[in-house]
């Protein structure tokens, strides 16, 4: 079954005896442009049509039944012969579910383009995005796409979308608006020239974002229009669609080749368990050919290209929120299995024991032996940090062998060691840790430089 609001022209010319009532078909829309709110359930629809009215008084009745559709929002404008065409009132009779009527004075006689606007709820957008990896992994093409659902009750036909990207607050949803069984309440009751405030409140937040998304779209050549508004940031998709209702339609958003990006393996067991976790990060700035606008949060699937074919194996995905213009993000992608940790205690003793004046024990030193098994499987270099957590603040470490070249103090009770593992290769490192225990934080607060 189709949805659609159904608007009728009834054209009425009165003279003194009689009055006599025409009733017109309403063309199809020219064009509807849909713009889409992520932050609210809430949607501005933009409906341009050419209608035939008559020299005199035309009456519009437009019907929103089975539909999302605030009736308090409508609003009609003509593209042409404004200065001849006057909109008199919207009046919604009483006891007459979701109707309403518009009285139209005209000067001219003919077809006139007209544009209907309202708010609606039920339409939604939701960004994904793909990432393909070359070969040395060293950059990406990272391609975007929207889903658009319609749950609104109405099809949208040869639909231009917007979608805005940023937080949106409204004193009275939408929804609640729409499913009311009278537009103000109570059949018959108009609305009073000083609306209560939360009323007030909510149109002029609806009025701003109406003007905001009024702005045309671009002519040719089609592409995606990103435009900075204050705290928003409007996307228009290339081309039309027909988003029928209790459909989804994927839209494309970008497409990016050659994103620089960076793969870090993490291991921290502590946060991660006992695997290796594998991170992929970039920048939303022109080094990294973005940075135009803010990237809407999503989910990033990330494949490798495997061979000269084009073949393509899974390396993972991640969610990732909003990213600013300028911020980095870094995605997880997942545990893996061909990087490989595995930490070993190796010795474990006490000593430098201090006493109180009764000889019982009071102050010692734990000292741990620690030592980490790396394992590079994979044919490319990788680079891996190896964060250690330790349970107390007052402690020393000594790094033997090569270690030291690796190591970094992170914080009070974090250290980390970061290298780059060639193909096919092993790596050991090792460490004595001593924690000073009891009164012996005294003896470690002592041997602190000044």
């Amino acid at each position: 079954m189709k949805h659609i609001t159904i608007l009728t022209i009834l054209v009425l010319s009165v003279t003194v005896s009689q009055a006599k009532i025409d009733l017109a078909t309403l063309p199809e829309r020219d064009i509807t442009q849909l713009t889409i709110y992520n932050s609210a359930d809430l949607t501005l629809v933009r409906d341009a049509r050419s209608l035939t009215l008559k020299e005199g008084v035309n009456r519009l009745q437009f019907s929103w039944a089975n539909t999302l559709i605030d009736p308090t929002s409508l609003s009609m404008l003509p593209k042409a012969h404004a200065d001849k065409i006057d909109i008199a009132d919207l009046s919604f009779p009483p006891r007459v579910q979701n109707l309403g009527i518009w009285n139209i004075h005209s000067g001219v006689g003919g077809s006139v383009p007209m544009e209907i606007t309202y708010l609606t709820s039920g339409l939604s957008w939701r960004a994904f995005y793909m990432g393909t990896l070359t070969e040395d992994e060293k950059t990406m093409r990272l391609e975007g796409y929207v889903v658009v659902s319609n749950n609104s009750g109405e099809d949208y036909e040869n639909a231009e979308t917007r979608l805005i990207v940023g937080q949106v607050n409204l004193i009275d949803q939408i929804a609640e608006l729409a499913r009311r069984q009278y537009p103000y309440d109570r059949p018959g009751v108009m609305p009073s020239a000083e609306p209560a405030p939360a009323m007030a409140r909510a149109r002029g937040a609806q009025q701003e974002m109406a003007m905001m998304a009024m702005e045309p779209a671009a002519m040719r050549p089609r592409e995606i229009i990103k435009e900075g508004l204050s705290e928003y940031f409007l996307y228009t998709i290339e081309g039309t669609e027909t988003i029928p209702h209790t459909w989804s339609k994927r839209l494309p958003s970008f497409d990016t080749d050659e994103i620089p990006v960076v793969n870090l393996y993490k291991f921290e067991e502590e946060r991660f368990g006992p695997a290796v976790t594998r991170y992929l990060s970039f920048k939303n700035d022109d080094d990294h050919k973005l940075g135009e606008t803010p990237i809407p949060g999503g989910v990033l699937k990330v494949y490798r290209t495997v061979d000269d074919r084009q073949h393509l194996s899974y390396e993972g995905q991640s969610s990732f929120k909003y990213i600013p213009v300028g911020q980095e993000v870094e995605l997880n992608l997942g545990q893996v299995s061909d990087v490989i940790v595995e930490s070993k205690l190796m010795d474990e003793k006490t000593d430098n024991y201090r006493f109180d004046n009764r000889g019982n024990i009071n102050g010692w030193d734990r000292i741990l032996t620690y030592r980490l098994e790396i394992k590079n499987t994979r044919s490319l270099p990788v680079k891996i940090e190896i964060k250690r957590n330790f349970p107390t603040s007052y402690w020393m470490i000594r790094n033997l062998a090569d270690a030291a070249e690796y190591y970094e103090k992170v914080d009070l009770d974090t250290v980390k060691y970061t290298l780059t593992m060639e193909p096919q290769s092993e790596k050991t490192i090792e460490y004595v840790v001593t924690m000073y225990e009891g009164t012996r934080t005294e003896d470690w607060t002592r041997m602190q430089p000044r």
